[in-house]
């Protein structure tokens, strides 16, 4: 397997910059996830690493080597694709064979590596198959195994299971992080879900307009977001944002207020805030609680409430405010119209200076549980 380093790597169409100078180091063995809003700039990321695009300028570097000019053919990179990709009018084994026999091995080494990759990815029994008599599922399966048999320093995957529904997806990730798991590559995965990039990434690279916003362990992003961007964009449902005004900073903590007519007190002073800023309060949807006696921290309106059986979603209304989501354990039998008093725990409260930038993580953030 191999390590990987991108230095000031740069990409631009004509006059239209797309990857603005990134700097980037992949581990041998660690799943790596791009992740970011479509147009962000991480399926070019991903080409330029396979060497289906050539940076402006900077280095990719793999392994010490400087393989920037390096043909896609002779980095030793296997890719899979979201379109599958397969030889319609070849076998599930020719498929899986076909890179294989064009590169001269001999056929008895072939024939060991496509077995153990059937195997590994439970396709013993589709070998004579065509890629139109198989699943979607199957036939992604078909695609990663196509890249198992290379052997490859690094596995691509650009948004391998975007093509498939909902359970189908949930079944891959996990075939994906077993096959992580067993045969301990190294490898760099594109999507657009942040679930995918929660569930199956030793770290995340959160990528806006084709610049690094955070890298990090998801949980770290997850509790100590960077920034707004972060924050909003990693979890679902995403972060609360409440916009708010510095009141007053004293000895008596940082009072704020937020909505109509509405305040809270954090206690202490924040680094970098004044009376009269705007700041930006964040708190996650399973952090807000409903008050049901005792002072609350907003009265809002309920207009649309998700009963899962196991949890209940409460998208609700409050005067001068973005919709606030409220994720609540169990079954509660609200609906639409229901007043709702919500309070927000100090210790899990995450502040945002006017830029977006990160000045207070909530209580989690600093010692998780």
């Amino acid at each position: 397997m191999a390590h990987l380093a991108l230095q000031s790597v740069t990409k631009s169409f004509g006059s239209l910059q797309i990857i603005h100078g990134i700097d980037l180091e992949v581990g041998d063995r660690e799943f790596v996830v791009f992740v970011g809003p479509s147009g962000c700039g991480k399926s070019t990321l991903l080409r330029l690493i396979a060497g289906l695009e050539q940076p402006t300028s900077g280095e990719i570097v793999m392994d010490g080597k400087n393989v920037t000019g390096v043909p896609a053919s002779d980095r030793g990179l296997a890719m899979v694709f979201q379109s599958y990709a397969l030889y319609p009018h070849m076998s599930v084994y020719k498929n899986m064979a076909f890179g294989l026999e064009n590169a001269g091995l001999p056929r008895a080494d072939i024939d060991r590596r496509v077995t153990r990759a059937a195997s590994m990815l439970r396709l013993d029994d589709y070998l004579d198959r065509k890629p139109k008599a198989l699943s979607g599922g199957q036939r992604q399966r078909v695609a990663i195994g196509r890249a198992i048999v290379r052997d490859p320093k690094i596995f691509l995957f650009d948004e391998p299971l975007s093509n498939l529904d909902a359970e189908l997806r949930v079944a891959m990730r996990k075939e994906l992080a077993g096959l992580h798991a067993e045969i301990g590559g190294t490898m760099i995965y594109v999507t657009h879900d942040q679930v995918e990039a929660m569930t199956l990434a030793s770290r995340i690279v959160v990528l806006r307009s084709g610049r690094i916003e955070q890298v990090g362990a998801p949980l770290d992003l997850y509790n100590r977001p960077d920034n707004l961007f972060v924050a909003t964009f990693i979890g679902s449902p995403k972060m609360n944002a409440i916009t708010a005004e510095v009141i007053a900073v004293d000895a008596g903590g940082t009072r704020l207020g937020f909505g109509d007519g509405n305040a809270l007190v954090l206690d202490g002073t924040i680094g970098g805030v004044a009376a009269g800023d705007v700041v930006t309060i964040g708190i996650r949807p399973e952090h807000c609680e409903l008050v049901h006696d005792g002072p609350a921290d907003c009265e809002a309106v309920v207009e649309f409430a998700e009963q899962l059986g196991g949890e209940t979603y409460l998208y609700c209304s409050a005067a001068k405010l973005e919709q606030l989501t409220v994720r609540q354990p169990g079954q509660h039998m609200k609906t639409r119209g229901d007043r709702v008093r919500l309070g927000f725990p100090r210790d899990r409260l995450h502040l945002f200076d006017a830029q977006g930038l990160a000045l207070r993580h909530g209580h989690e953030a600093i010692r998780p549980s």
